[in-house]
């Protein structure tokens, strides 16, 4: 299966990217798995409502244009559905068996996700209720992902 994790804000401290790419490697005999970043627009310090929707708009575009038809979209947003880690291994089991090409998994900016990406998500996920940096999001994920793989082969790492 192919996976594909997009993060709209760009990977910058080091110590986030030695973690995702430990991740991504532990992730290897799973499957084939991609980061995509840095696909945020540039918004003054102190935007308004009108220029936060044209950043939006113009991310969404973005993210959009990466999908091919019929793959998988999962949106992490605060809106989004609380689920354990066990939780989680399911849905990658069960979205693993839907026949989809790929799974998409995309992490919004500072101003979130345009309202067109939320409508196309498939399913929307949230880690808390509580905001976290959008790098910080990314190794939470690929960690989450590799626990959830984890569980699905009854390997020791979930305890």
């Amino acid at each position: 299966m192919k996976y594909r994790i997009i993060s709209v804000g760009k990977i910058r401290e080091k110590f986030y990217s030695e973690g995702i790419r430990e991740y991504l490697k532990r992730l290897g005999p799973y499957g084939s798995f991609e980061l995509v970043d840095g696909l945020e627009e540039k918004v003054s310090p102190h935007p308004g409502e009108k220029e936060i929707n044209r950043v939006l708009d113009k991310e969404g575009e973005r993210i959009l244009n990466l999908l091919g038809e019929n793959e998988l979209l999962i949106t992490l947003d605060l809106q989004g559905q609380m689920l354990s880690s066990e939780h989680l291994a399911d849905r990658l089991q069960a979205w693993n068996q839907s026949g989809r090409p790929r799974i998409n998994f995309v992490i919004g900016a500072s101003h979130g996700l345009s309202p067109a990406v939320k409508q196309r998500a498939d399913q929307s996920i949230s880690f808390s209720k509580m905001t976290f940096p959008h790098q910080m999001a990314v190794l939470m994920l690929t960690e989450q992902i590799y626990r959830g793989f984890k569980i699905l082969k009854g390997e020791p790492y979930h305890k």
